[in-house]
C-alpha cells in the first residue's frame, strides 16, 4: 500500500493535485487504516496516471470523468469533440499573436487592418510622423462609431493619395503640425482645401458622407477633438469658411 506522498511520485503528479483531484470527484480518497493514515492500491496509481494523461493532452478537468469512465465509441467522440474546441482554441491565439505582431509598430492599436494600411501609405508619401498620430487617433474614433463604413472610407482615402493636390496638402498638414504656421501658410492650405472639396463635391463624394457618417453629434466629438490637435486648425476652419464650406469631419457648401 502506498501513502499519498508515493503515489504522486509514481503517478507523476504533486500531492496537492492528488488532494485536488480528491476535492472534485476525479479520485476517490480511501479511508483510514488503524494508524490513522491513507493508504493507495495499485489501481490508484493507474487511474491518476490516466487523469494526468488527459489533463495534459488539454482535457479540461470537468471532462475527464466522463473519459475515464467511458466506452471506446463514447470515448472517440468526446475527444474528438474536445478536439475541435482545442482547434478553435489555437485559432484564436493565433489571431492573438498576429495582432500583438501588428501592435509592435504602435498604428494598429485599436484601429482596423485598413486604417494601418492607409496610415502606411501616408508615411509612403513622405507625411511626418506627428501628423500620422493625429490621423490615427482621429480613425480610432472613426472606427469606434462606424466599423462597418472603416472599408469604405478608407478605399477613398487610399485612392485620393493618387492625387498630387491630396499629397501636397498632407505636406502642407505636415509643416503647420512640426513648425507652426504663418497666415500665408494657412492661406495657401485652406486654399488647396477649397479645390480638392469642389473636386469631391462634383464627383458625389462629399453627397455620401450623411449616408456614411449620419451621426452629427458624433461628427461634433471629432471636429472639436481636431481643434484640439493644434491651434492652427480654428484658423484654418475660418479660411475654409470665407471660401464657401463649412464643417471639418464631415465638410459641406454653404448655403449662399
Amino acid at each position: 500500500m502506498l501513502t499519498i506522498g508515493r503515489l504522486a511520485s509514481y503517478a507523476g503528479v504533486t500531492i496537492r493535485a492528488v488532494r485536488h483531484y480528491h476535492q472534485i470527484g476525479l479520485l476517490q480518497e480511501p479511508e483510514r487504516d488503524a494508524s490513522g493514515y491513507r493508504t493507495y492500491d495499485a489501481a490508484a496509481v493507474v487511474r491518476l496516471i490516466r487523469i494526468r494523461t488527459l489533463a495534459e493532452a488539454g482535457v479540461p478537468l470537468a471532462r475527464v470523468r466522463e473519459l475515464l469512465d467511458a466506452d471506446p465509441e463514447t470515448f472517440a467522440a468526446a475527444t474528438a469533440d474536445i478536439d475541435r474546441r482545442l482547434r478553435g482554441q489555437i485559432r484564436t491565439l493565433q489571431e492573438h499573436r498576429r495582432r500583438i505582431a501588428r501592435l509592435g509598430g504602435g498604428d494598429s492599436l485599436a484601429v482596423p487592418e485598413e486604417v494601418v494600411d492607409y496610415l502606411e501609405r501616408l508615411r509612403a508619401v513622405g507625411a511626418p510622423s506627428v501628423l500620422i498620430e493625429g490621423e490615427r487617433d482621429a480613425w480610432i474614433l472613426m472606427a469606434a462609431r462606424w466599423p462597418e463604413a472603416i472599408p469604405v472610407m478608407m478605399a477613398e482615402k487610399v485612392a485620393q493619395l493618387a492625387d498630387p493636390k491630396t499629397v501636397r496638402l498632407y505636406h502642407l498638414f505636415g509643416r503647420i503640425a512640426e513648425s507652426g504656421a504663418d497666415e500665408e501658410l494657412l492661406r495657401e492650405t485652406a486654399d488647396l482645401m477649397s479645390d480638392l472639396f469642389e473636386q469631391a463635391s462634383a464627383s458625389g463624394e462629399l453627397d455620401r458622407q450623411d449616408e456614411v457618417m449620419p451621426d452629427a453629434a458624433f461628427i461634433g466629438l471629432v471636429d472639436a477633438f481636431a481643434d484640439a490637435a493644434h491651434p492652427a486648425i480654428g484658423r484654418l476652419r475660418e479660411l475654409i469658411a470665407e471660401r464657401g464650406w463649412t464643417g471639418w469631419t464631415r465638410v459641406a457648401k454653404r448655403e449662399a
